[in-house]
């Protein structure tokens, strides 16, 4: 009886991991939850857990959301002690927060300097490699971009097309995402840009 109260609490604390983060957990977060890594197979085999990455699982009943590859990259980005280190930004942080009409053909992520990976970087993504600070970065249903101000910033250091960054500015402050104090802040990169 006690064997079936500690499972039930563990899938509840899965659960609560899972809910936030789209369906998508972590074997590590798995562990923290009370699921031995042992028995993580079994729970693929039984169909209660779907492997959608080495290391990364969804809840069978979380069904796939608009964003859910998002989530997945973003777990995707964890270090060894589990710290998860991307955060969505440039084109792909315009899309998110729908600045823009463009669809980039990958998931453009900032990860730390120190970023390392021993596999293989999945096709799917574009990193820029940057120390961000935090009041640089928003975290957003499971996963994190960077803030409106600092993505149309790194845009417009980066040379994007005057009509993308137009677009951008007047969305993000039609949308509220945006203040005019932050519009300020970035007229000198403009008077930058054109020189």
């Amino acid at each position: 009886m006690k064997t079936a109260h500690i499972y039930k609490e563990s899938f509840e604390a899965l659960f609560k991991i899972a809910e936030s983060q789209q369906g998508l957990f972590t074997a590590k977060q798995a562990i923290e939850a009370g699921f031995d890594e042992r028995n993580h197979p079994f729970h693929v085999a039984q169909g209660n857990w779907v492997r959608e990455w080495r290391g990364i699982y969804r809840l069978k009943n979380f069904p796939h959301s608009d964003e859910w590859e998002l989530v997945l990259w973003y777990l995707w980005s964890r270090n060894k002690e589990g710290i998860f280190q991307g955060v969505y930004s440039y084109e792909t942080a315009l899309s998110i927060y729908g600045l823009t009409n463009l669809m980039p053909m990958k998931l453009h992520m900032t990860v730390p300097k120190t970023f390392r990976r021993h596999s293989k970087i999945p096709k799917v993504l574009l990193l820029y490699h940057e120390n961000l600070s935090q009041v640089d970065i928003r975290r957003m249903r499971g996963f994190c971009v960077t803030t409106p101000i600092r993505t149309i910033q790194d845009l417009m250091q980066r040379g994007t097309p005057e009509e993308v960054i137009t677009q951008a500015v007047s969305q993000a402050l039609n949308l509220g995402l945006m203040t005019r104090e932050d519009y300020k802040k970035l007229a000198p990169l403009k008077g930058n840009s054109n020189e």
